[in-house]
């Protein structure tokens, strides 16, 4: 499920739970009218962010300009004021409430000492991130339908120029003045009576902003799309599902050459009956594209398939579903794509953010890469220029069974639904050649069903569930993507869900459903401090500076997919 999609309600409890209750029409929060309330004061000193900024984030200890930390997505800070030999004093400066109780997934952006952050329900707030004085606060009023899966959620904004840009889950994409938070553009990106809905954090770079769509289970046509930053006004549509050519090449083996067990005979009938089907064939785009500046490149992951689990409806290998996908920035024209699942019927969708790193080739030669947590628990290591597959990394998760076909009375295989890796975002560290990735182990069964469209409704075509009585647990991992050994694992009491933030001080950060923030030493996975943070930090943390002291932000909202314990608050920690 895209974003993760999934399940299991009931399933952190160790029930079984059908899915439904936690898609579906949300009517939350209607209260608002839809307008920014002033608490404290307009923004006065915020420059605005320049395109040169937003190129040379990766090296910015100043600010956090990107969701995922740079145009390459590695979410590694460079500092080292904090540091594995002094992170244990870590202490908490202050906790900002929302008062937005619901699943916090926002990534923090902080430009000059100015902290916007956004909620479920799509709130948007800035804030002082030294004191967490207010400054504005935009409640977004949302239309009378919205469909979503997972949870209201809000991943956060982008910003550039003086505006900040954030999707809504009615799926419209409002830009607002990043000093007063007023309102001054919004475009409708699809409709959401057909299943479309927007949690990602846009992508803002040469006047353009880039964002793509969840609906994956209500029989959408993903897409990724580019608007005009100044007006709002569409510039070109890249769908994740071609009109033609779907089917691709009727591969019978995974990425990582496991048999699928496909029959290939009945799908070409069923193909050579109706192959029309692509208006309604998923393929979300859950978390933002990397940027490659030399080749003015986009890479992207692409989820799951519609109908989840049912494939007779879909015929063929269902691309670009389960891929990554690169196209050209200017114009949104096909590059390459490389799919991991064909004709997934186990919602294992490719949906962690696409990362870019050089990676050392066959030969030993480093070649300009591009790397991918995959829900089936490895990650992947591609040469950015054609796509091609690397390497592997060795299975960070049990896996049992796979493929076993789904059934009527249910089949167990692992991973579960959620992963693997969900949409958590892995971070990558250049010094010590490591990708850390936050995984989860849920034992599942997969029921399929026949299931014709239901006309911008749940679509699954079955439903998973969790194995009562068998333990669920996650893990963080540290990967060396030059070899695909698992360097250290450090196991946690929950199925993780939320990202990783790597730093030049040898630490890893991750939180937890069970509301402990942790910080790792990224050479050998050692808990170095924890943090209660009362709900669960189910959110990607982020770090930045201001008047040379380095902070460190963390959501804890919990997290509805995996009905982890719902807070209001964002964490800023120093020394």
């Amino acid at each position: 499920m895209g974003t993760g999609k999934s399940l299991v309600l009931g399933a952190v409890m160790g029930t079984s739970v059908l899915l439904a209750s936690f898609f579906g029409t949300a009517q939350a929060e209607r209260s608002g009218k839809g307008h920014h309330h002033h608490h404290a004061s307009v923004v006065r000193t915020l420059a605005p962010v320049t395109q040169q900024m937003l190129d040379a984030a990766a090296k910015d200890e100043t600010n956090w300009l990107h969701s995922n930390g740079s145009y390459d997505q590695t979410r590694f800070y460079p500092a080292r004021q904090i540091h594995k030999g002094n992170v244990a004093g870590l202490k908490p400066v202050f906790a900002f409430h929302t008062g937005v109780v619901e699943s916090m997934e926002t990534a923090p952006i902080v430009v000059d000492g100015v902290m916007f952050i956004t909620t479920s329900f799509n709130h948007v707030f800035a804030i002082d991130a030294v004191t967490g004085k207010e400054y504005w606060h935009y409640q977004h009023k949302l239309g009378p339908i919205t469909t979503f899966c997972c949870g209201p959620n809000n991943r956060g904004v982008a910003i550039a120029g003086d505006k900040v840009f954030m999707g809504t889950l009615d799926s419209k994409l409002i830009a607002l003045d990043a000093k007063t938070g007023k309102l001054l553009w919004e475009t409708q990106i699809a409709d959401p009576e057909k299943g479309y809905s927007e949690t990602m954090a846009p992508v803002a770079v040469d006047g353009k902003v880039l964002i793509g769509t969840n609906g994956g289970e209500y029989g959408v046509r993903g897409f990724l799309k580019a608007f005009d930053a100044d007006t709002g006004k569409l510039v070109w549509t890249f769908f994740t599902i071609p009109e033609s050519g779907h089917e691709g090449v009727w591969k019978t083996t995974d990425a990582t050459g496991r048999d699928l067990h496909r029959d290939i005979a009945a799908e070409q009938a069923q193909f050579a009956r109706n192959s029309s089907f692509f208006e309604t064939l998923g393929g979300g785009v859950w978390m933002p594209p990397a940027f490659d500046r030399a080749t003015r490149t986009l890479f992207f992951a692409v989820g799951n398939p519609s109908p989840d689990l049912y494939g007779a409806e879909r015929p063929g290998d269902n691309l670009y579903t389960n891929s990554l996908v690169a196209i050209d920035f200017e114009t949104g024209q096909y590059k390459w794509h490389f799919q991991y699942i064909p004709h997934d019927v186990w919602d294992l969708d490719a949906v962690s953010p696409a990362v870019l790193v050089d990676v050392m080739d066959t030969d030993g030669k480093m070649i300009p890469g591009v790397i991918h947590g995959g829900k089936i628990g490895h990650v992947y290591v591609h040469d950015r220029r054609d796509g091609r597959l690397i390497r592997f990394s060795e299975a960070m998760v049990p896996q049992e069974n796979l493929w076993a076909l789904p059934t009527p009375e249910g089949t167990r295989m692992l991973p579960g639904a959620n992963g693997g890796v969900e949409w958590s975002p892995i971070a990558f560290n250049p010094d010590t050649r490591l990708a850390y990735v936050a995984l989860l182990h849920q034992p599942m069964t997969y029921h399929a069903e026949t299931a014709p469209y239901p006309g911008g409704k749940l679509w699954l075509g079955g439903l998973f569930k969790s194995v009562p009585g068998e333990q669920q647990y996650g893990n963080v991992s540290a990967v060396n993507i030059d070899t695909g050994k698992i360097a250290w694992q450090a196991r946690t009491e929950q199925p993780m869900i939320g990202g990783v933030l790597a730093t030049g001080g040898e630490l890893v950060f991750a939180g937890e459903g069970n509301g402990l923030f942790k910080a790792y030493d990224a050479l050998t996975g050692k808990a170095l401090w924890s943090f209660q943070c009362n709900a669960g930090v189910n959110a990607p943390a982020v770090s930045y500076m201001v008047n040379g002291k380095q902070y460190i932000a963390v959501a804890a909202g919990g997290n509805a997919q995996l009905n982890y314990k719902r807070g209001d608050s964002v964490f800023v920690f120093s020394l």
